[in-house]
């Protein structure tokens, strides 16, 4: 439906000619609706809140002596500040970012109809579309607002806290303070992504639903689906296709070399499903005949245009995926895993070396290996689990003696592993090592690590 106004025709000879009504510019459309958002109390609180409770989060667990070593880069942020804002960026794209498109993008349209105010907004700007794309942009503004502050905030208090440091990656390697910062940038950017995703479907959802609940709720309830499939045992296709699969793989970002492959996959996806989810709530949007006021948007259109869509968009990035990698199955062979544990264990090895001051010793010398079993050798070894357990074995120049090390891996299914030390207690077998200024954390004790589910680099 459109909706056009024009002035009262004169009669002959009485007056200039009628003249049609102007319809509001987007621009205008857009500062009305966004200063809208910005006057409703909650939005102001998650503004506020955004960006000052990750600072104060990540200052407060740098003056405390246990660390959320479960979460990635956990265990690092008493070693420097720029941990802080990818363990803020890890909490976020599991909780808080699907609850924040949930209130702003996910009852834009539906608090129109909760307060009977389209007949008066479609009068004033008279076009459908316009509304719309003025709504959209203003959601858009609110959510990048947010998202900012939650990167910003992190990153200050972090900063502020522990320092301007380097950080040990996920294979082990150091990567200098401005290194770092640019990672944590493009980690955050490559987050907008799958955010944008959920804000899209908010909109599909506020417009297809109306008044009801359940389109304030859609957001939230696709993101739990998507965290949900990614625990799973899933093949590796199907991981990559889902736009939930961005908020965990820009963890290629932080391996040398970086994995992009997988981070730019998810990032197309998820803005495939921005794009299509926002053009299906305009197309809903348009055909409403807000000339009855118990027409809300919701009804049978809103499985059939919203729903299905989407799930056919689904099953394309699906085969897209399976025909551009060679990968199957769960992606963690028991090669990968052997590989990423012996590589990240060089690095760290020669960390722990220079916190011991002994002669420098270098990746190729060392020339660590690994050997891995999962489940004792009893089951496929492949697959994500507690079970695998590896040895890794060094040599040191000057040294005839080969030196080994014992180590049990939890792997996830989205391929992230930590490593836990089980002897010899000179090696990994203490989380403090004795150092000549002092007792220092052992970089080999336990640490993070990641396999690469694709065969492409």
């Amino acid at each position: 439906m459109t909706a056009t106004a024009a002035t009262t025709a004169p009669t002959a000879g009485t007056g200039p000619a009628p003249v049609a009504a102007r319809r509001v510019p987007v621009s205008r459309g857009y500062r009305f609706e966004l200063v809208k958002l910005v006057s409703q109390w909650r939005i102001r609180l998650l503004v506020l809140a955004c960006w000052t409770a990750p600072g104060l989060f990540v200052a407060g667990v740098g003056e405390q002596s246990t660390l959320p070593s479960d979460t990635l880069f956990g265990r690092w942020m008493h070693a420097t500040g720029w941990a802080g804002p990818l363990v803020i960026l890890g909490f976020a794209g599991t909780w808080a970012l699907p609850l924040l498109t949930s209130v702003v993008a996910g009852d834009v349209f539906a608090s129109e109809d909760r307060l009977g105010t389209w007949r008066h907004l479609l009068v004033a700007v008279r076009s459908p579309t316009r509304i719309f794309v003025a709504k959209s942009l203003a959601s858009l503004t609110v959510i990048v607002l947010l998202v900012a502050g939650l990167a910003c905030s992190g990153a200050v208090g972090g900063l502020l806290a522990v320092g301007d440091r380097p950080l040990v990656g996920l294979d082990g390697h150091l990567l200098t303070p401005g290194d770092t910062a640019v990672r944590v940038l493009l980690a955050w950017t490559a987050a907008l992504a799958p955010t944008l995703a959920l804000a899209a479907v908010g909109l599909l959802g506020s417009v297809a639903l109306g008044r009801s609940p359940m389109g304030l709720l859609l957001p939230p309830v696709v993101a739990l689906a998507m965290s949900v499939a990614q625990m799973m045992p899933l093949p590796v296709a199907v991981r990559l296709a889902l736009p939930g699969y961005a908020f965990v793989s820009w963890n290629g970002l932080f391996t040398s070399p970086t994995r992009l492959a997988p981070l730019l996959t998810g990032v197309a996806v998820s803005l495939a499903w921005a794009v299509l989810a926002t053009v299906l709530a305009h197309v809903l949007f348009v055909r409403r005949d807000f000339t009855n006021p118990a027409d809300d948007g919701s009804g049978r259109r809103a499985l059939t245009l919203g729903v299905l869509p989407l799930a056919a968009l689904t099953a394309v990035t699906v085969g897209a995926v399976a025909a551009a990698t060679p990968s199957t199955g769960s992606g963690i062979r028991q090669d990968k895993v052997q590989q990423s544990l012996a590589t990240a264990f060089g690095h760290l090895y020669r960390l722990q070396t220079q916190e011991l001051h002994r002669p420098a010793v270098t990746e190729k010398q060392l020339g660590a290996t690994a050997a891995c079993t999962k489940s004792d050798g009893q089951a496929a070894q492949e697959g994500a689990g507690n079970d695998w357990r590896c040895v890794v074995s060094w040599h040191l120049p000057g040294v005839p003696v080969t030196g080994t090390a014992i180590y049990q891996l939890d792997i996830t299914s989205d391929g992230r592993f930590v490593a836990d030390g089980d002897g010899p207690k000179e090696v990994n077998g203490y989380f403090l090592v004795r150092t000549s200024t002092g007792d220092a954390p052992n970089p080999l004790w336990q640490f993070d690590g990641n396999v690469d589910l694709l065969d492409i680099h």
